[in-house]
């Protein structure tokens, strides 16, 4: 079923929607909280109010190689100008999807890569999720200004594992409404959940607009799973993206994930990936 198709709550599947709706009654929600989590699921009803974001992108459909599926990120804190120059040399000349950046080089990656097919990343919140609501929304508004078409916000895990879901849905719903236009990636950090945490992570992901779920920052214990892409898969559906990060240093891992459902790689790695790569259609 797509989230196109959805036009009551009544359509909603089932069987996840009564998985959510125990979890959040178990949290101490009340019915009517339960209730707009889920239409809001149903219907993604934010966009409405805040204004339809970018369709999560798809690679062509029948991609040479795994280039348009990875987003070349570099995000260490010691990262120079130097290095920032080269990652956008790199993407611009074999086309990777994005370049993913801290928000301080957004700026000369706009100007490194202006005129290019890869997209500017960056990343909000990052990499604990524990900033306040209005830093996120600061740090968005910031990055967007600078021209960043392409968010990677850090959920709240902290509320998510406290059962604060409504808080945890309007943090992500407030980064939505201060980019509007930008492709929003909410970070769930699958290592640290359980399976039933990161299906209403997902779902509230979704609930509060965003394009795509990502599966981690790479700077938590673990990073990527095929299993963790294949469970967010089947929770959002097939028109939102899923992003598979943290741990992918060569080709056999990157096809891997994007087997198991991911339509976007995060990693540091995207040449050594390239160059290695045996790539057979998907």
């Amino acid at each position: 079923m797509s989230w196109e198709s959805i036009h009551d709550v009544d359509e909603f599947n089932r069987n996840t929607q009564k998985k959510l709706e125990g979890s959040l009654k178990a949290a101490g929600l009340s019915s009517r909280d339960i209730a707009k989590v889920i239409r809001d699921v149903a219907r993604r009803a934010d966009r409405r109010a805040c204004g339809e974001s970018m369709a999560a992108p798809k690679p062509p459909a029948a991609p040479t190689g795994l280039a348009p599926y990875i987003d070349h990120s570099l995000l260490k804190p010691d990262v120079t100008q130097e290095q920032i120059r080269q990652l956008c040399t790199e993407a611009r000349e074999h086309s990777f999807a994005a370049v993913c950046v801290n928000p301080c080089h957004v700026p000369l990656c706009i100007e490194a890569l202006k005129g290019a097919a890869p997209k500017v990343c960056t990343v909000i919140g990052f990499p604990l999720g524990a900033n306040a609501t209005a830093l996120k929304i600061e740090e968005a508004r910031l990055a967007i200004e600078a021209g960043a078409t392409e968010l990677d916000m850090v959920l709240n895990l902290g509320w998510l594992k406290s059962g604060e879901y409504q808080r945890a849905l309007e943090d992500i719903q407030s980064v939505r409404c201060a980019a509007p236009g930008a492709l929003l990636k909410v970070i769930i950090e699958a290592c640290l959940l359980t399976d039933e945490e990161k299906r209403i992570a997902c779902l509230l992901s979704v609930a509060a607009g965003a394009d795509f779920v990502k599966t981690s920052t790479g700077f938590s214990s673990s990073g990527a799973t095929e299993d963790d892409v294949r469970l967010m898969r089947a929770i959002v559906g097939e028109n939102i993206g899923v992003k598979a990060a943290g741990g992918i240093r060569d080709a056999n891992t990157a096809l891997a994930m994007i087997k198991a459902g991911a339509n976007r790689i995060g990693c540091s790695c995207g040449m050594q990936i390239i160059k290695t790569e045996k790539f057979e259609p998907i």
